[in-house]
């Protein structure tokens, strides 16, 4: 029952700062993207968005009265 040595293999990933090329595919028709995304997925923000701005603006006009309150 000694001691076995278990060599170990590890591989580790870097990124070259010569090698540009990788981060261009991001930026590659970034319009278009991004139409597409809205295009595809406006319900969905229409319907998250809606009840935000509602209940803001309801709290806003809310507080607004509250302070004209007193002139009445």
């Amino acid at each position: 029952m000694g001691k076995q040595i278990v060599p170990v293999k590890s591989v580790i990933y870097a990124l070259s700062p010569f090698q540009q090329k990788v981060m261009t595919g991001l930026w590659k028709d970034l319009p278009t993207k991004i139409h597409h995304k809205v295009s595809e997925n406006w319900i969905s923000a229409t319907l998250l968005l809606g009840p935000l701005v509602g209940t803001y603006a309801y709290v806003q006009n809310y507080l607004e009265k509250e302070k004209l309150h007193h002139r009445y």
